[in-house]
């Protein structure tokens, strides 16, 4: 498994993954892909088998949910003002134990800071299975 840590994260996430076992993981920027549309992102991270980790769910699921065959999405999510870097560090060390070194294929790891400094859980197919039924 290897993980590419959206720009809107620290690179400093890249060194978590790394010391945890997954040392291919990088950054979008030294990937040379800085302010690129959020589409390219999510092209790049399906191609070359990139989880992809981001904090903007509301734009990322929907990208990835389209796609039949995605290696995952973790989405790091803070209530305003609580996102410090030792929060995305704390957030993504969690998302690693939830993952348990299993792919999240076709999965989205939602790991969230509410208002009360908690930490929230979900996971979540994507694309939804109801989809499939459906067709």
């Amino acid at each position: 498994m290897k993980f590419l840590v959206d720009e809107c994260l620290s690179p400093d996430l890249v060194a978590v993954a790394r010391n945890r076992g997954f040392p291919q993981s990088t950054h979008v920027t030294w990937l040379g892909l800085t302010s690129r549309k959020d589409w390219t992102i999510v092209q790049r991270a399906i191609e070359d088998g990139y989880v992809l980790v981001t904090n903007n769910t509301t734009d990322f699921a929907p990208l990835v949910g389209r796609q039949d065959l995605h290696a995952g999405l973790v989405c790091l999510n803070a209530v305003p003002g609580l996102m410090s870097l030792e929060a995305q560090k704390a957030l993504f060390e969690q998302a690693l134990d939830e993952l348990a070194g299993k792919e999240p294929v076709n999965k989205v790891v939602e790991i969230t800071l509410v208002d009360d400094r908690s930490v929230k859980t979900d996971r979540y197919d994507c694309p939804p299975e109801s989809r499939e039924e459906a067709e």
